[in-house]
């Protein structure tokens, strides 16, 4: 799919890749068991897991809470440099329904293509 948009907080992942036409949703959760508090190895394991599943996304927004999208995109530009000119921006948002998410994705990407000068379907 073309398009993703991702809420990330420490505890799990919320993927969404869609086109005019379908969406596919994926809940990521980090493999590593969170005890209280804040916990490298298993914000790393669930960075990398979402980083997988958007290796193959064109065009990709994050959100989530601030701290949490910066440490992504410290792990992106660290981990996995590839991915990082795909990542059209990282928006800060409180946590989003799929259809909020769906809704900021598709809203963002028509201005985000407009600017590129990439025709938008009518």
């Amino acid at each position: 799919m073309f398009h993703a948009v991702v809420y990330l907080d420490h505890h799990h992942a919320q993927v969404l890749h869609f086109d005019a036409h379908q969406v596919h949703a994926a809940r990521i959760e980090p493999h590593h068991q969170r005890a209280h508090g804040h916990n490298e190895h298993a914000d790393n394991a669930l960075f990398e897991a979402v980083c997988q599943a958007l290796q193959d996304t064109r065009e990709v927004l994050v959100t989530g809470s601030h701290p949490v999208i910066g440490q992504f995109r410290h792990h992106v530009a660290a981990h996995r440099p590839q991915l990082a000119p795909r990542i059209a921006d990282y928006r800060p948002a409180a946590p989003l329904s799929q259809g909020q998410m769906l809704a900021l994705a598709r809203q963002f990407f028509a201005a985000y293509d407009r600017m590129a000068g990439v025709p938008t379907a009518g």
